[in-house]
């Protein structure tokens, strides 16, 4: 049975880094991601992560201790942006607690293409576009937390809530001027309440923060976008 979850974890979950957000989505764990953008598009991003410790011994299962299923080291960062030229590793530390392994990370990127290409390698769940140099005029940035979940079932409703219960998906953009955002569902119709969720929609930095069994069990999926500049309000 050990082996079997082992591989269905294999099969569902992206290597390092191809989306931390995204990552969430497939996992048992909660992460807070604070995006601070430049005039020049520009900026850093501060990631905290926490990882259920009985996920992470699913990686460590049959002596693959070397292959964690998820990123929780120094090494498995400066692996991942070796490749990723635009994005420098600025700070990491990890502790524990009683329930998880708590790691928190602070990286720059050079462009808004580079932040693009460490969040989601694939490109299929987060979008840019703008002008080249960022916020010096106007932007927009997209990100799919869930295309939208069908045909589920009252038991399997349940055990997401249950393996779910105290973890959340937070992300913020601060802007040198004024931004906004607004949620939506794979169809576009807005998102005016999601339980437990708070979101603030426009200001200097806008913010969203989901319950995790909210983001994996929405049968209508959903969808942040984060827009500045040419037509944000001020």
């Amino acid at each position: 049975m050990k082996h079997k979850m082992k591989n269905r974890m294999k099969q569902s979950t992206p290597y390092v880094f191809l989306l931390p957000v995204l990552l969430v989505l497939n996992s048992c764990f909660g992460l807070n991601a604070d995006i601070t953008l430049n005039l020049n598009g520009s900026g850093t991003i501060a990631l905290e992560y926490r990882i259920a410790k009985a996920l992470d011994s699913l990686g460590k299962l049959d002596g693959n201790e070397r292959w964690s299923t998820i990123p929780v080291g120094k090494a498995d960062f400066e692996r991942t942006l070796d490749r990723l030229p635009e994005m420098k590793l600025l700070s990491f530390s990890s502790r524990e607690d009683a329930k998880d392994l708590i790691v928190d990370a602070k990286l720059q990127f050079a462009t808004m293409q580079g932040l693009l290409a460490f969040m989601d390698a694939s490109g299929r769940r987060m979008s840019y576009s703008g002008d080249a140099g960022g916020i010096a005029g106007s932007g927009r940035l997209s990100l799919t937390l869930n295309e939208g979940i069908k045909n589920t079932n009252a038991n399997l409703a349940k055990l997401i809530s249950s393996v779910t219960d105290g973890y959340s998906v937070r992300m913020s953009v601060s802007f040198p001027g004024q931004g906004n955002l607004a949620m939506s569902d794979s169809q576009g119709k807005a998102l005016t309440a999601i339980p437990g969720s708070v979101i603030n929609s426009s200001g200097k930095t806008v913010s969203f923060s989901i319950p995790l069994n909210q983001v994996l069990s929405s049968s209508g999926g959903i969808n942040a976008v984060f827009s500045w500049g040419v037509g944000s309000r001020e």
